[in-house]
C-alpha cells in the first residue's frame, strides 16, 4: 500500500477564489462616542468618502498627538504666570510713581521673563 505522490503532499487547494490579503487586521478596537462625535465622524467619513473605520484607521496614521506639559514645563509656565503677575503690579506702580522709580525691577522682570521663555522654547 504505497501512497500517491499527490496523497504525499496533503490536500490540494482549488485555484481561483478571492486572492488572500498580505495584512489581515485581527483586532476590534471598540471607541465610545458621544451622538456629536458619531455625527461628526460620520460626516467626515462621508466627505472623505471612506467607511468610519477605514477613516479612524487613516486618522490614525496620519495625526499628530503633542504631548501634556511634564512637570518641569509646568513650573515654568507657573513661574511665568507669577512673574506676569509681579509686571502688572510694577506697571500699576508706575503709573502712580513715574516710571523711572520702577525701571531697575521691570527691566529685571523682562529679563526674567525672556529667560523662562527661552527655556519653555527648546523644549
Amino acid at each position: 500500500m504505497e501512497k500517491s505522490a499527490d496523497e504525499q503532499q496533503g490536500p490540494q487547494r482549488k485555484k481561483g477564489g478571492r486572492p488572500t490579503k498580505k495584512t489581515k487586521r485581527s483586532y476590534t478596537l471598540v471607541v465610545r462616542v458621544t451622538e456629536t462625535e458619531r455625527i461628526l465622524v460620520m460626516g467626515k467619513a462621508r466627505e472623505a468618502g471612506m467607511s468610519a473605520s477605514a477613516w479612524f484607521r487613516t486618522a490614525a496614521r496620519k495625526t499628530v498627538v503633542i504631548a501634556r506639559l511634564s512637570p518641569e514645563e509646568a513650573a515654568l509656565l507657573r513661574s511665568l504666570s507669577g512673574l506676569a503677575n509681579n509686571l502688572n503690579q510694577l506697571a500699576r506702580l508706575a503709573h502712580r510713581e513715574g516710571l523711572l522709580s520702577v525701571q531697575g525691577k521691570c527691566r529685571l522682570a523682562l529679563g526674567e521673563i525672556d529667560r523662562l521663555l527661552a527655556r519653555l522654547r527648546q523644549r
